[in-house]
């Protein structure tokens, strides 16, 4: 699944310009890269939506205390039984019941083999109302077995468990046929099989469509829901005759009419591969699509609303999937494995999208551009999160994790590659060298925390629904790709992708864990003696991989002495998490002396070593982790540091782009926790006033970003306003040149990224020009509502600043074309840039709309509120309402997981005074009977930050104030 990015991996423009994407807090992205979910089954109760009784058999049990002892009150299924297929039949009502509710009938029949003998099946069930007189389940034997006859059925609410209690046992070996008939409700919550809706011109149109991942299949059908439960899908659709049904397979045949009422149809699909009930999807609606075959007859389909597929929306998708399917089997050295692939872009999704097994389902923005108003940043979204669904297609969904807990080797793999299969796709890009701002360094920033996790945890502590949820952070898919990355690089990619087609190949249809990657890898790299690596990749990735953190890597250039320690945001923090390891690493380290590479070097699990590779004479200056490649960071001696300044100021180009931006990042994250005066990491920056790429630009504003959170509220402000004026001018120049005057657009990606910088950085610090070339753009859109002239690569910064300077009428005019937007795209830049009004009024009513679905659809809610969070006049606005409203907020968008979790770091990230932390420890208190869901991870590191928060404006204001005040002086 794509990561509730609804932060787009690309760029977050918006955040750029509020001054957001501060270096030490957690950004969801774009990605983009995205898992929102499960409500917490723990507060859950079971719901009967529709007429039809439970069955008189059938008892609900809802006890809160687990007695471990019995089988059903264990969230993990027991091994008892073995799933072989389903055939499951589904009716979905698209129009209200006479109790205005959305429903579905449906009926399934699951078989099944005895593993170990048993009187109990155990299966999951969640708000499913059984309609069968007498038991809600008949079983029957296959192939002349016998089954025992039922005793009693219950209801397990705490579990999602249908418990089946037999009068004998089931026999090993033998398989079983069980029968249901259910009704639920085709709910508007983004999971299971739910309801959405949008608007064609005046009326009101129904989807039908499902989110299983991580535990919803439940929802749909009674299911042994859990990823290595693997088994064959038999689906069946009854739908309204004018609506398409899709699911994962090709059709069996033409719809047929439905016996008794020739106004639904029936269509019935091939049965699908052996695979895990969270990758099942099932569509009815009424869209429409654009399709082409590949050479090798895979049929490509991109579905949408029929407006946007007249509008030629679905185009670039259709042409970059064909392409990216055919790296992926190149990659993977395996064909696709299906005979279709389907995408479709909905207007109600919670994440940002997922990967069912040839019916992948998108956010609206992360699927359909339009080349008259999306942006540049748009069309990369759009091929990086296709890159991303489709790379799971083999690692994921062909082999699959046997458990959540090792959800990061899914979803970290398809974030690393991503960059592979959109790097093919638009060769002229060079997207592959945004992870590094878009997941290393982001990532880096929650990594650094005592509270932290490692990516891996043990499988016995990853049991309820919400301790699921809890493993879609970005841990899991950032640093999951930045150490993938990182083993691609020091095994070669030759060697990585040896390792890879070897596993894929011998786990084909099957579950894993990350020790049978690590397997194959190895004999790759036995196959290859050149590489002599000096130990075991098991030895070395499982100290990245069971540890949280990352190391500091420090070098002596005076003795060549180089050591590395467990690197920490607040050097004063308890770690308490045990590591088998101590915190060392084996760490693979590139460097350059004076501009030329030398021998890659390992730190062998020491603390530290020495080698004449890092030791320096005269002018000579060393620099570690070239192209970022390795998941550390490093600090040098003073002199170094010097060198390294000297070098950036006299001549940047001998130092590589990446590395440019590293220096910033590194520097500032190391003053962040005091290993470095805060004023070295400031004068890493004065190169930028001659600096034109985007990588060191967006390195820097990352990182300043922090101080503004910081300091937005003090006297430090005006001059690191001053400072940033001085330094952006250049480059606004620049730009305003090599545009004409804003008319044309750069030549590259990079280029079109660094104009949004400087044009947000110039309007955020007040140059004058700026803000009144964001005013007269859309004055004159004003003027002409119907025609739109500001390019859409800087929609969202003249949105913003127009509406930051303007009152009531900008706003109002911004919320009337928002309401009439019909392209995603566009309506996501309104919506956020109508969060940058200074107007505390306007931006109450704002928030209220976020809890009217009318207003603001459910998926964008909690996004809309942290834009408005992001606004330092709108912050304390939303941690008011946030504690006023958090039952209800908790109720609504507990489960997911980025959503979630990201609300409560974008409110806190500002806090930096003991009186904020009193507010946040006292939050905590109060709604500890509420409870926090998947958030729980998250409030403990928004209290960890805070407290280091405090700790640094205290320890730096004065000294940051005097150095901008300097430099800030025109000379």
């Amino acid at each position: 699944m794509a990561k509730g990015f609804c932060i787009s991996k690309p760029l977050g423009i918006l955040g750029i310009l509020l001054g957001v994407a501060a270096v030490c807090t957690i950004v969801t992205l774009s990605v983009v890269y995205a898992k929102e979910k499960n409500k917490n089954a723990e507060s859950s109760s079971l719901e009967h939506p529709t007429s039809g009784p439970v069955s008189p058999a059938s008892a609900t049990t809802t006890a809160t205390t687990l007695d471990q002892s019995q089988p059903w009150n264990r969230y993990r299924l027991p091994t008892t039984l073995m799933p072989e297929s389903y055939r499951v039949w589904l009716m979905p009502h698209l129009q209200p019941n006479d109790q205005g509710l959305y429903i579905f009938h449906g009926n399934s029949t699951v078989r099944f083999t005895c593993m170990e003998a048993t009187n109990l099946i155990i299966i999951h069930s969640k708000n499913l109302n059984y309609t069968s007189q007498g038991h809600p389940v008949t079983l029957r034997g296959v192939g002349g077995s016998s089954p025992p006859e039922i005793d009693k059925t219950e209801l397990v609410v705490l579990t999602d468990y249908l418990v089946v209690h037999l009068k004998g046992d089931l026999v090993v070996g033998s398989q079983y046929e069980m029968d249901s008939e259910f009704v639920g409700e085709l709910a508007d919550d983004l999971a299971g099989f739910y309801r959405s809706e949008y608007m064609d011109g005046d009326v009101k149109k129904v989807v039908a469509t499902t989110q299983m991942q991580a535990t919803d299949a439940r929802k749909s059908f009674p299911c042994f829901d859990e990823p290595a439960m693997k088994a064959i899908f038999n689906i069946t659709i009854v739908h309204p005759k004018n609506f398409t049904a899709l699911s994962n397979m090709l059709p069996k045949g033409p719809s047929v009419p439905f016996d008794g009422d020739p106004t639904w149809n029936v269509t019935e699909f091939e049965p699908t591969p052996r695979m895990s009930t969270y990758l099942l999807a099932y569509i009815v609606s009424e869209f429409t699509s654009v399709q082409k075959e590949t050479p090798n007859n895979v049929q490509i389909s991109i579905w949408a609303r029929p407006s946007a597929t007249t509008e030629g929306h679905s185009n670039y998708a259709l042409n970059v999937t064909g392409p990216i399917l055919d790296f992926f089997s190149q990659y993977y050295n395996t064909p696709y494995p299906l005979k279709k692939s389907d995408q479709i872009a909905l207007p109600d999704f919670n994440a940002g999208a997922m990967e069912n097994w040839g019916l992948v389902t998108y956010r609206e923005n992360s699927l359909l551009f339009d080349p008259l108003s999306s942006s540049s940043s748009n069309k990369e979204r759009v091929v990086t999160v296709i890159a991303h669904e489709l790379a799971h297609q083999w690692f994921g969904n062909l082999v699959t994790v046997a458990w959540w807990n090792d959800l990061w080797l899914n979803e970290g793999f398809a974030s690393y590659v991503e960059y592979l299969g959109a790097d093919y796709a638009e060769p002229s890009w060079n997207l592959k060298d945004l992870i590094v701002v878009n997941d290393v360094y982001k990532v880096m920033a929650v990594d650094a925390l005592a509270s932290s996790h490692p990516l891996s945890s043990p499988a016995s502590e990853v049991n309820t629904p919400a301790q699921i949820s809890e493993q879609f952070d970005t841990i899991a898919y950032s640093k999951g790709a930045s150490v993938l990355r990182m083993l691609s690089s020091f095994l070669t990619e030759d060697v990585f992708r040896k390792g890879l087609v070897s596993y894929l190949h011998t786990f084909a249809y099957n579950n894993t864990n990350y020790l049978d990657l690590w397997e194959h890898l190895q004999k790759a790299v036995d196959d290859t003696p050149s590489l002599n690596l000096s130990t075991s990749v098991r030895n070395i990735m499982d100290r990245w991989i069971l540890q949280m953190g990352f190391p500091l890597i420090t070098v002596d250039t005076n003795t060549g002495t180089i050591s590395q320690k467990h690197f920490l945001l607040d050097p004063e923090s308890n770690v308490t998490r045990p590591s088998e390891f101590n915190y060392l690493w084996f760490v693979p380290i590139s460097s350059v002396k004076n501009g030329k590479e030398q021998a890659q070097y390992w730190l062998q699990g020491t603390k530290e070593a020495q080698s004449a590779l890092f030791q320096t004479a005269n002018d000579d200056w060393v620099l570690l982790n070239i192209n970022v490649t390795g998941y550390y960071q490093v600090n040098y001696d003073d002199n170094n540091w010097r060198k390294i300044q000297n070098q950036l100021q006299s001549d940047s180009s001998a130092i590589p782009v990446i590395n440019r931006a590293q220096i910033i990042y590194d520097s500032f994250n190391l003053a962040s926790a005091q290993i470095v005066p805060v004023t070295l990491a400031l004068n890493n920056t004065l190169f930028l006033i001659q600096e034109k790429e985007y990588m060191p630009w967006q390195a820097a504003l990352s990182s300043l970003s922090y101080f503004k959170l910081m300091f937005d509220r003090s006297e430090v402000y005006g001059p690191m306003q001053r400072y940033l004026r001085r330094q952006v001018q250049p480059l606004f120049d620049y730009f305003k040149n090599v545009t004409k005057n804003w008319v044309e657009r750069p030549q590259t990606l990079m280029e079109q990224y660094n104009e949004i910088n400087a044009i947000s950085t110039a309007c955020t610090n007040e140059i004058k020009e700026c803000g009144e070339l964001a005013l007269n753009l859309f004055t004159e859109w004003m003027s002409h509502p119907d025609n739109n002239t500001i390019h859409p690569n800087l929609r969202s910064t003249i949105y913003c600043n127009a509406i930051a300077q303007g009152g009531e009428e900008k706003w109002n005019f911004a919320w009337e074309q928002f309401q009439k937007a019909t392209l995603v795209n566009e309506a996501d830049k309104l919506r956020s840039a109508l969060a940058c009004s200074k107007e505390v009024w306007i931006l109450n009513r704002y928030l209220t709309y976020t809890l009217n679905p009318d207003l603001i659809r459910k998926q964008d809610a909690t996004s809309t509120i942290n834009s408005i969070a992001s606004n330092a006049v709108g912050q304390t606005l939303v941690w008011d309402f946030i504690r006023s409203n958090w039952k209800k907020l908790f109720e609504d968008y507990g489960g997911g997981s980025f959503s979630f979790s990201n609300l409560i770091q974008t409110v806190t990230r500002r806090f930096s005074t003991e009186y904020e932390l009193q507010q946040l420890e006292q939050f905590k208190q109060d709604n500890m009977d509420t409870g926090f869901g998947s958030g729980t991870r998250a409030l403990e590191q928004a209290l960890e930050k805070t407290k280091a928060n405090i700790k640094w404006v205290n320890q730096n204001k004065e000294e940051v104030l005097r150095w901008f005040t300097e430099n800030s002086i025109v000379s």
